[in-house]
């Protein structure tokens, strides 16, 4: 990591910020080298943010003393800055690039140099989701340059999106993200700059585990893939040891160790006690809550049926959720109050959409409305367009308009998702469905619903007639889809091998009441021998 030669990258000194009597940092000595990604590890009152805003720059401390000094390279035609490493080189505008400190502890807010400094540095907060919330995602990330007067492309947009793992979410309201989601498109945005420095500052801390991981796995990739200098802070010791090189100890605004993550991370346990210890969830949090339903028909020759009978479950985000019984048990009309595509006669559904809950029994675009656009729907008997190709079955047979270039990269990345290689995927764009086996139409038609960035897809007896080849094709694509996109599946099934392979867990329902939800196994053990004969039978 160090270079011998070189100046440090950042070197902090004697560093003391007061706020009127409060001493927030004192006499705190570091130095960070090109590349390195340095952790800093504390409670919270302990200076971590405090520093981060130093090191930021972008506001004066009346109370500060020491010194903050970034050695970089800057080009004495266009101002641009690099690294201390490239002093020496030429610059992109055919300028040299020169030697250059700045004091930030000294230098006022709106000197030349540490202005161009900062602009190179990006930053990720904890709770300041700063996006254009009733803009599209692409949308966000391209608007990032405008400040500096540029524009970008929609390809590098959606490559900054596919360097952050969000490349499915794209087209969707950055209002109605999750938290996660939201982190990993403001790091998006801050990619924009092609940063030298990446200061994170908890960008996790209000997130539950399995999500913060998905940023953490995208800070780390960038970091790689931008060669940026890291700095974070968190109070979670796996978060260091993941992320880090070098970690140090703040306590109280004094450093109280520094060296490697892993130790440092057990001193900090030491101090803290069992405070930070975290479950490793699986699953996410609910995206699916329904109370008592019920659905009654009046039918002539039966009087009222009750096709769906008080009914309550709790579906979580990323489960594969199986329904099963016997034809006429009620599984459809469930899955299609859950869909919105009936409303209950009585009881209560709703939807969770980012993180707000949408309650499905209001009609409307205020209403189910906002959910229902997040639901995919594929049906037992669906079609392909057969006089269409699959790139044109992808896009503007339903309704998506994209650029070209972008659609084609976007269908090239859903099929992946549903298990086609990454030749495959080409090669099939211009196919036409009846030149595919079975089991690549069903595919197909999987991404004709993925494609449009559902969070909760239904699946209505998704093997209905399949042989058993196909049937391990579905399989595997449903499997896939959910470790790619993070999707939650309803699975409408009598298909009980299917359901075993497949589902997290499941519901039996029997003459429209649910009979017993678990695990796909404990479910099977209460099937009776007619409902099985029947189900084999159906």
């Amino acid at each position: 990591m160090g270079h011998d030669n070189l100046a440090p990258f950042i070197e902090i000194r004697d560093l003391t910020v007061q706020f009127g009597e409060v001493v927030a940092l004192r006499n705190i000595n570091l130095v960070i080298e090109e590349g390195e990604s340095v952790g800093i590890l504390g409670r919270s009152g302990s200076g971590k943010s405090v520093l981060m805003h130093v090191l930021r720059g972008v506001e004066s401390f009346p109370g500060i003393s020491g010194s903050v000094i970034f050695h970089v390279a800057r080009c004495e035609r266009c101002r641009h800055v690099e690294p201390p490493s490239h002093t020496g080189q030429k610059c992109r505008c055919g300028g040299n690039l020169l030697p250059f400190e700045a004091d930030f502890a000294k230098l006022d807010i709106n000197d030349p140099l540490r202005r161009d400094i900062v602009r190179r540095i990006a930053i990720m907060l904890q709770r300041t989701f700063a996006l254009y919330g009733d803009e599209r995602v692409i949308v966000n990330v391209m608007r990032a340059v405008e400040e500096t007067g540029d524009t970008m492309s929609v390809h590098r947009a959606a490559d900054l999106l596919d360097e952050v793992n969000l490349s499915h979410r794209l087209m969707h309201v950055a209002r109605e993200l999750s938290g996660g989601e939201k982190q990993r498109v403001v790091l998006a945005r801050q990619l924009a700059k092609s940063p030298m420095i990446l200061l994170a500052d908890e960008p996790t801390g209000t997130l539950d585990p399995s999500t913060a991981k998905l940023v953490h796995e995208s800070i780390k990739r960038a970091v790689a893939d931008f060669k940026m200098t890291l700095i974070i802070t968190s109070h979670w010791e796996d978060v260091m040891v993941e992320l880090t090189d070098r970690a140090i100890l703040l306590d109280q605004g004094i450093i109280k160790a520094e060296g490697d993550p892993k130790e440092v991370a057990k001193q900090f346990l030491a101090m803290a006690g069992t405070l930070c210890k975290r479950e490793e969830v699986k699953v996410g949090a609910p995206i699916i809550k329904a109370n008592g339903l019920a659905k009654r028909y009046i039918s002539i020759d039966r009087g009222v049926v009750k096709a769906v009978d008080n009914v309550s479950l709790e579906i979580n985000e990323g489960e594969i959720y199986g329904l099963v019984g016997v034809s006429g048990g009620g599984k459809t009309t469930l899955s299609k109050m859950l869909s919105g595509i009936i409303t209950p006669t009585n009881g209560g559904i709703s939807v969770r959409v980012g993180d707000e809950w949408v309650d499905m029994t209001v009609l409307g675009s205020n209403g189910r409305g906002r959910a229902t656009k997040y639901i995919g729907i594929l049906h037992q008997e669906y079609t392909l367009y057969p006089s269409r190709s699959v790139i044109e079955n992808l896009t503007e047979a339903i309704g998506l308009s994209l650029p070209f270039e972008l659609a084609e990269r976007k269908a090239i990345h859903t099929l992946e998702t549903v298990g086609f290689g990454e030749e495959q995927a080409a090669a099939v764009l211009s196919k036409m469905p009846d030149e595919l086996s079975e089991g690549e139409r069903h595919r197909v038609a999987m991404a004709q619903v993925l494609i449009k960035e559902p969070r909760i897809v239904i699946l209505d007896e998704p093997t209905g007639t399949m042989d058993a080849i196909t049937n391990i094709e579905v399989t595997k694509s449903i499997l896939n889809a959910r470790e790619e996109l993070g999707e939650t599946f309803v699975i409408v099934s009598h298909d009980m091998d299917f359901v075993k392979n497949v589902c997290d867990r499941a519901m039996l329902m029997r003459n429209g009441k649910a009979v017993f939800a678990g695990l796909p196994d404990e479910v099977l053990a209460k099937i009776t021998e007619e409902e099985e004969k029947e189900m084999l039978g159906s």
